[in-house]
């Protein structure tokens, strides 16, 4: 098989760096660039974060580029009590010699897809404010790219509210832009992510690798997660935004549906991705309310251990 041409867009925290690391480990994943935007850490850590993280996979050369510094509309809000102060749940990576290219996000993204002499999938681990202003500014690049296949979202319950999902409460302006642009999408939301999980003997494996990236890798998943005020922090072994980038060269262990989805832009249920699985139309669609909603892959259940042991066999082929 070919590898497929990805460009990937990011928040680095610590999921976004396990997917970085197995992008860049898998030889079917073929990362022209990484943008970054504003999200899980202030937009300059995550430039750092995804620079270092880039090291620490011992990546090539791959263009990184800063983008949105904020949510088109909402007011900038960062993830600090998952993914800690730094992004990176605090573990210390050596300094960068890497920089980011002198374009914006946006620029960067254009120029990759124009330059492409393929179809291009851009893997969408954050909120989508890059995506949405690339859209807005250069929408005939929009031929050029497969489908967005995106971290983000949930059929069923949220975790930044009740209903929405972070990426996509974060800038839900953006996700709709995005989902109404006709590029296919696909969405590996929180039905999917909640559920694949390293045991803590694995992790605990990788910490102790003489090998640098099983060693960031493992005090990645390490970092503990602090569930609310006065709560302690646990350990989930969550590889979250790693299985998006799993999806695309596994897909089979998914269960999808193509479903119609839009995300909802007020009230108290803001930023949910709103997914109709019913099996018959309602009263909305008899009377043309919410008619022009366009169809998207939905993953809904995943064989958890089988993308586990796909995300360790993988990164451990790097250095």
């Amino acid at each position: 098989m070919s590898p497929v041409n990805v460009l990937m867009d990011v928040d680095t925290g610590v999921d976004d760096a396990l997917a970085i690391m197995f992008a860049v480990a898998h030889p079917e994943v073929n990362l022209l660039g990484i943008s970054c935007v504003a999200g899980n850490a202030a937009l300059p850590q995550v430039v750092l974060n995804t620079l270092k993280i880039l090291d620490a996979a011992g990546a090539g050369d791959i263009p990184v580029a800063a983008g949105a510094v904020r949510p088109l509309i909402a007011p900038a809000r960062d993830a600090s009590h998952v993914h800690g102060a730094d992004g990176l749940g605090g573990i210390v990576l050596p300094e960068t010699n890497r920089r980011p290219v002198g374009q914006g996000a946006v620029g960067m993204l254009r120029d990759r897809l124009v330059a492409s002499s393929g179809p291009v999938t851009i893997i969408a681990l954050a909120p989508q404010t890059n995506l949405a202003l690339l859209l807005r500014t250069h929408p005939e690049v929009a031929a050029k790219v497969e489908r967005i296949l995106s971290m983000g979202g949930s059929a069923s319950v949220g975790n930044a509210t009740p209903t929405a999902e972070f990426n996509v409460w974060h800038d839900p302006e953006a996700a709709a832009i995005v989902l109404d642009s006709g590029i296919p999408t696909f969405m590996y939301g929180l039905d999917v992510f909640n559920h694949v999980a390293v045991a803590r003997e694995q992790t605990e494996a990788l910490q102790a690798s003489s090998r640098r990236a099983q060693k960031v890798a493992g005090a990645l998943l390490a970092h503990r997660i602090g569930m609310g005020p006065g709560r302690e922090p646990v350990y989930t072994g969550l590889i979250g935004d790693a299985g998006a980038v799993c999806a695309l060269v596994d897909p089979d262990a998914l269960r999808v549906e193509r479903l119609p989805v839009f995300v909802e832009l007020a009230g108290a249920s803001r930023g949910q991705t709103v997914v109709d699985r019913r099996q018959f139309p309602g009263e909305d669609r008899m009377h043309g309310l919410h008619s022009a909603v366009g169809l998207t892959d939905v993953a809904l259940e995943v064989d958890a251990q089988r993308y586990v042991d796909f995300y360790l066999a993988t990164i451990a082929q790097l250095d």
